[in-house]
């Protein structure tokens, strides 16, 4: 039986509107963040779902909770949904990153798989562990919907290892998932379908 999930990026933060990478770190949601949370509850409204699960950071957990207020639902907190661990990079910009060491710069644009930030989490790892999150969300609601909230690197690694595109390709094969916006995959425990990516809530 297969399960629709529902996946979205968290919105805005304030370190996201200066483009610096937040993994492990709670970061706050700005103004235009907490909007799009809104934006995301009122969608969900419209096209209701079974359950909402979100990664343990609160700029996920503040993003699900409009759509858990407008379908009186409690989400449900998932640790191997949390983003990657950047590493050196935590809370920088790639470009203040390149003036620092622009070999590594350079490696990482290149593959950032096999060349991932000093002290960063392994990619792959990553993958793994958000697949095998994913997998436990749908055997917990099978033929139901889904959403969940979790992290712009986090999520592309994981379609990625669910569609058989190579982990390295993630950056160039999805440049971005939008804040709040939907990508609605489908998972029958063996092949994942890739419904819809990256449809906005307003």
């Amino acid at each position: 039986m297969s399960t629709t999930l529902l996946l979205a990026r968290h919105g805005q933060t304030v370190w996201h509107a200066e483009n610096r990478y937040a993994g492990v770190s709670d970061v706050a949601l700005t103004d235009t963040g907490r909007a799009q949370a809104e934006a995301l509850g009122r969608w969900v409204l419209a096209h209701p779902v079974d359950a909402v699960w979100t990664s343990p950071l609160s700029r996920a957990v503040l993003t699900a909770g409009p759509a858990c207020r407008a379908l009186g639902l409690t989400p449900h907190r998932e640790d191997g949904l949390r983003e990657c661990d950047f590493g050196v990079v935590e809370g920088r910009t790639l470009a203040e990153f390149a003036e620092e060491d622009p070999r590594a710069a350079d490696a990482f644009r290149a593959d950032p798989v096999a060349h991932p930030f000093p002290g960063a989490e392994e990619p792959g790892a990553a993958a793994a562990r958000g697949t095998a999150a994913l997998g436990r969300i749908a055997a917990a609601h099978p033929g139901g919907r889904v959403l969940v909230v979790a992290h712009n690197t986090l999520l592309r690694l994981v379609l990625c290892s669910l569609l058989g595109i190579a982990l390295a390709d993630y950056r160039r094969v999805f440049p971005g998932l939008r804040n709040a916006a939907v990508s609605e995959i489908r998972l029958d425990g063996r092949h994942t379908a890739l419904l819809s990516l990256n449809t906005p809530c307003e």
